[in-house]
């Protein structure tokens, strides 16, 4: 079967700059707009919650995956980190 959504490339650019991630809050209801494929441990979903954007990171663990959140930032702004984080200008 072929990948049909983006990877992350292996390789972060020169002066890559670092996503700081945190346990995700609970509440809002969440809207997953774009995500990466799943055929690698790592996946990663672009998310829109209370008219804010915000990048989810899902560690698929054997036990039990391992999700975190990035800051919450104005969707414009989610969708430009989001395009860096599939360049490999941020991770």
């Amino acid at each position: 079967m072929r990948c049909v959504s983006p990877h992350v490339p292996d390789r972060r650019q020169r002066g890559c700059a670092k996503l700081e991630w945190f346990k995700p809050s609970n509440g809002a209801r969440v809207r997953v707009l774009a995500w990466t494929c799943d055929c690698l441990a790592i996946v990663y979903e672009l998310c829109q919650a209370g008219g804010q954007g915000f990048i989810r990171r899902t560690l698929q663990n054997e036990d039990a995956p391992e999700v975190r959140e990035t800051h919450h930032w104005p969707l414009i702004q989610a969708r430009e980190v989001w395009a860096d984080l599939l360049t490999g200008r941020v991770r």
